[in-house]
């Protein structure tokens, strides 16, 4: 039993170790980048572009006439009476105020 148990673990550490891939490692690629040259000469300047002219300032127009005041309303007409309240058993009290 002893040699059974013994010779599993030693087989499963083997069969593990196998697996192990070597890692690959690439070599970084040399990257070039463009340098500028010098700068060009200025460029002439550009010719003014012509002024707008101004146009005349209008007249301004008469101010309107104010309007006509309004007729004041018709008084309502009454309503009608109530009826008269009717007396029966109840009594309230009304507690006086503080």
């Amino acid at each position: 039993m002893r040699y059974s148990i013994l010779a599993t673990a030693i087989l499963g550490s083997l069969a593990l170790s196998a697996c192990d891939r070597p890692t690959v490692v690439t070599p970084p690629q040399v990257v070039t980048v463009p340098v500028p040259g010098p700068a060009g000469a200025t460029g002439a300047t550009g010719a003014t572009g012509a002024q707008a002219e101004k146009g005349a300032t209008g007249d301004k127009g008469a101010t309107g006439n104010t309007g006509a005041t309004g007729y004041t309303g018709a008084t309502g007409a009454d309503g009608a009476q109530g009826q008269r309240g009717k007396g029966g058993d109840t009594i309230v009290i009304v507690p006086a105020s503080k």
